[in-house]
């Protein structure tokens, strides 16, 4: 099943986890040991979730870190192919 525009993890923890947690941004960026700022960013989108943040959710509670990460996938894999790509020749079958 292909994704249509799947969304930005930081959205999902923006919009879901923060308010069914009852708590702010820098909130979660003190119980997480996580800059505010830099918080904020993945939260509205402008920044990935990383490997180190997925953990520090898991550890919360918040999710796993693999599931965390695939999103962060999916939704990097999805921008990717929107984007326009050089024509690239494919290879013949490795047997």
């Amino acid at each position: 099943m292909v994704m249509f525009n799947p969304p930005h993890p930081g959205e999902m923890l923006l919009e879901d986890v923060l308010p069914a947690l009852g708590i702010s941004i820098a909130e979660l960026a003190r119980r997480l040991g996580f800059a505010r700022e830099t918080l904020s960013r993945i939260l509205h989108g402008r920044a990935p979730i990383s490997p180190d943040l997925a953990v520090r959710l898991e550890l919360a509670g918040i999710g796993t870190a693999r599931v965390w990460l695939g999103v962060q996938t999916d939704y990097d894999l999805w921008q990717a192919r929107q984007r326009e790509h050089p024509y690239i020749e494919r290879f013949a079958a490795i047997a």
